[in-house]
C-alpha cells in the first residue's frame, strides 16, 4: 500500500486555519468558546463534509468525525487532538493532529484502502486551560476523568460557568451523556509536535511516545504581617514574600533531589499583596506544576513540599496552606500501539525513537478508555506556545505517513 499526502493542501489548511485568530498574525488565539473558537470548528466541520465524513458533537463540543467501516460490531479506532489556542500562540500545537489526522484518512482512502473497523478522527474541546484553568476538560469528561458537576464548578475568570458558556456556543444537553465507555474506541492515537528539543537536536523524524508525564497542579498561600516598609524592625517581621522565596528555593532542591531528572517543577505565578514598594508583604499566592512520570515519586515530592511549608511556617511565625487543582496520573502507552507506529515507521523509512511526552495531551485521558500512543513529531528547537512554533512540512508529511499506517494497521479486526 501507498500512501501518498496531499502536502500542498495540507499546507495551506493549517495555514487557512492559523487565520483563524483573535490575535495578530503569525500569533494564533483561540479561546474554547470564542467566536473565533466557532469559527475554526465550523471551517473543520466543513472541510470533513467534503471529504465524505459523518459528523457528530456531544454536549460540552468534542466533535467526532467517522469513517465508517463494513463491521460496525467493532469498536472502532480514533485518533484526533485539539485546535483551541492559548493567547499568541503558534499554529501547530494540537492542529497537527487534527488535520493530519483528516489528511491520513484521506490519504488512505486515496490509496483504495477500506477499513474493517471504522476509523473516528476527535477534535478535543478545551485542551488548553485558557478559560476554565482546567486543561483537556473535553476528554477528561469523555473518559470520566471529570464529572458532570464541572458544568456548575468549572468557571471562567469572568465568572461564567461552563455550562452557560457551552449552552451559548450551542452545544446543549447534560455532561453526563458526554462520557463513553472502557472499550468504546479499540486504540487511540495522537500525532502531535514534540514541544522539546530532543527530536530536532538527534535529526530523529519520528518519536514514539512511550509514557505521558502526570502533573499536579496547586496554589501555595502565604499569609504574614504587613507593615510600613522603614516602620517595621527587621527582628518583628513575618515577611511573607521571604517566607514564599524560601520555599520556592525549597520546592527546586527538593525535586532535584528526587532521584530522577523525570521529576520536574515550576513555580509559574507569584502574587504578592499589597504590591507596594514600600510595605511588607502581608500575604503572597504561589502557582506550582509538579510532574513526573512515575506517579509515586511525584506524590512523595508533593508531600515532601508540604512537609517544608509547614517548617518554614513555624520557623518564621507565618500561615501556609495549599489548594490542590489537580493530580493526574500518567499514563502509559499500550505495547500493542507502539508496535503498529513502530512498523509504520519501518514501511516508511522514518527512522525513529522512543521519547516521553513531559507535556499532558488529550491521549492522557484517552489511555482510560482505550490502548493509546502518540506520534511525535520534531519542532524548531523545542520551541511551542509562542507564535515562532514551527514544524517542517516534511516532518509533518512523514507524521501523517505514519499515522495513517497506524490506522490501517490498528483498524483490521483481529
Amino acid at each position: 500500500m501507498k500512501i501518498e499526502v496531499d502536502a500542498e493542501r495540507l499546507a495551506r489548511e493549517i495555514d487557512e486555519l492559523a487565520a483563524i485568530t483573535d490575535a495578530e498574525p503569525p500569533a494564533v488565539t483561540r479561546v474554547v468558546f470564542t467566536e473565533q473558537d466557532l469559527r475554526a470548528r465550523a471551517w473543520l466541520k466543513e472541510r470533513c463534509s467534503d471529504a465524505g465524513l459523518t459528523i457528530r458533537e456531544d454536549a460540552v463540543g468534542n466533535t467526532f468525525i467517522r469513517w465508517e467501516g463494513p463491521r460496525s460490531d467493532l469498536p472502532p479506532v480514533a485518533t484526533g487532538s485539539h485546535i483551541d489556542a492559548i493567547p499568541n500562540a503558534g499554529k501547530f500545537d494540537g492542529v497537527v493532529g487534527v488535520l493530519g489526522g483528516l489528511e491520513a484518512i484521506r490519504a488512505l482512502r486515496r490509496s483504495g484502502f477500506v477499513p474493517e473497523r471504522s476509523i473516528e478522527l476527535i477534535q478535543f474541546t478545551a485542551e488548553e486551560p485558557t478559560r476554565f484553568g482546567v486543561g483537556c476538560i473535553g476528554s477528561r469528561l469523555l473518559s470520566g476523568a471529570l464529572g458532570p458537576d464541572a458544568d456548575d464548578a468549572l468557571r471562567a475568570s469572568d465568572g461564567e460557568s461552563l455550562r452557560t458558556a457551552r449552552t451559548r456556543a450551542g452545544f446543549t444537553g447534560e455532561l453526563e451523556t458526554v462520557r463513553l465507555p472502557h472499550g468504546r474506541y479499540a486504540a487511540f492515537v495522537e500525532l502531535h509536535i514534540e514541544q522539546g528539543p530532543i527530536l530536532e537536536r538527534e535529526g530523529i523524524p519520528i518519536g514514539i511516545v512511550t509514557n505521558i508525564v502526570g502533573p499536579a497542579s496547586f496554589f501555595i498561600t502565604v499569609e504574614g504581617l504587613g507593615g510600613h516598609a522603614g516602620g517595621v524592625l527587621m527582628p518583628e517581621r513575618h515577611d511573607a514574600l521571604c517566607g514564599a522565596a524560601e520555599l520556592i528555593v525549597k520546592i527546586e532542591a527538593l525535586v532535584q533531589g528526587s532521584g530522577s531528572t523525570d521529576t520536574v517543577a515550576t513555580v509559574g505565578i507569584c502574587e504578592v499583596h499589597p504590591g507596594a514598594i514600600n510595605s511588607i508583604p502581608s500575604r503572597v499566592r504561589l502557582g506550582v506544576d509538579l510532574r513526573d512520570t512515575d506517579g509515586k515519586r511525584r506524590d512523595r515530592v508533593l508531600g515532601e513540599i508540604q512537609s517544608a511549608a509547614q517548617e518554614i511556617a513555624q520557623q518564621r511565625k507565618l500561615q501556609i496552606s495549599t489548594q490542590m487543582l489537580n493530580a493526574d496520573e500518567p499514563a502509559a502507552s499500550s505495547p500493542e500501539v507502539l508496535a503498529a507506529i513502530a512498523r509504520g515507521c519501518q514501511e516508511e523509512g522514518l527512522q525513529s525513537r522512543r521519547i516521553v511526552a513531559r507535556a499532558y495531551h488529550d491521549s492522557s485521558f484517552m489511555a482510560l478508555i482505550a490502548l493509546m500512543a502518540m506520534i511525535f513529531i520534531p519542532c524548531r528547537k523545542g520551541v511551542s506556545h509562542r507564535p515562532d512554533e514551527y514544524a517542517a512540512l516534511e516532518h509533518i508529511v512523514g507524521g501523517v505517513k505514519v499515522l495513517a499506517r497506524t490506522l490501517a494497521e490498528l483498524s483490521s479486526a483481529h
